[in-house]
């Protein structure tokens, strides 16, 4: 594959993977996923939940696991273990003296270790690699109709809710003294969580879908300090990520969700670099100077 790539041209480098249509669905769900995952990172990065994501995408494990047992689609299942792993959350950190950031991991790693103990457990045709590290390249049309709907309806309520869910993540205090439930906010924005992560299964898995969480919305942040800036250029980077994490997959045949999740890591190490204001080189530059 690899001498067949040195030898092809830009031309059929782009153009030869879309002759089949196994690839031409996973570019365009994984650009989607990507994209909807880059406007909620934005969230993620300034309310500082990246734990919180790691927690959700890792809980929704059983609920794939006994979905597909009950034969109901995986959404459902992911959806109320993910909801289901919040509330878990909440509960225990009002009812003990342990510390959220450790009651996160418990959770999650508990949940994690029941989905891993139902797949042993419970007879079915479930891969467990395709759920730890996803499958875009073999998604099947009735899980593209599901991410294609759940993609969507996150990127409405965010899109409803944006200015609320905008000043909830910037400044909690202020958002409630002036008559905004930021309780409402705050289980709406982890209901949408619940559900990219879901969306995410999909295209890189359980184990990574906290890097599409959160790495777009960290490489945004370090390139502008305006929102809405930050939201296009979150969607922009994962999506373009995404894209070039699914051709490299397919000429290099590597692991596609790996792929995707190391194309967006190198986008930020750049921004991390060069970013023109908070890059450490142009840091650098200026104390020098």
């Amino acid at each position: 594959m690899i001498s067949l790539l040195s030898s092809a041209s830009p031309i059929s480098w782009l153009l030869d993977p879309l002759s089949h249509d196994f690839m031409r669905r996973a570019l365009m769900v994984s650009a989607l996923v990507g994209g909807v995952c880059g406007l909620l990172s934005c969230y993620m990065t300034l309310k500082g939940w990246a734990l919180m994501g790691d927690a959700v995408s890792h809980a929704v494990m059983p609920g794939v696991v006994v979905a597909y047992a009950l034969g109901l689609p995986f959404s459902i299942g992911a959806f109320v273990f993910g909801v289901g792993s919040v509330a878990l959350i909440g509960f225990v950190k009002q009812k003990s003296r342990v510390k959220e950031d450790t009651v996160i991991g418990l959770v999650f790693t508990g949940f994690f270790a029941l989905g891993l103990v139902l797949v042993s457990k419970i007879r079915s045709n479930i891969d467990l690699m395709h759920i730890l590290f996803g499958s875009p390249l073999g998604i099947s049309g009735s899980d593209v109709n599901q991410t294609l709907i759940i993609s969507g309806l996150v990127t409405v309520i965010l899109l409803l809710f944006r200015r609320d869910l905008m000043l909830y993540c910037f400044d909690a205090t202020h958002a409630r003294s002036i008559g905004i439930n930021t309780g409402l906010l705050h289980y709406l924005l982890l209901s949408l969580l619940s559900l990219a992560a879901v969306a995410g299964l999909q295209t890189v898995g359980i184990i990574l879908v906290v890097a599409m969480l959160i790495t777009p919305g960290a490489t945004a942040y370090l390139l502008t300090d305006r929102f809405d800036r930050m939201n296009v250029l979150a969607i922009l980077s994962s999506s373009i990520s995404s894209i070039i994490g699914v051709y490299l997959s397919y000429w290099f045949d590597i692991e596609t969700g790996g792929s995707i999740v190391l194309v967006q890591t190198l986008i930020f190490l750049v921004a991390f670099l060069f970013a023109p204001r908070y890059g450490i080189l142009k840091s650098n530059s200026s104390i020098a100077s």
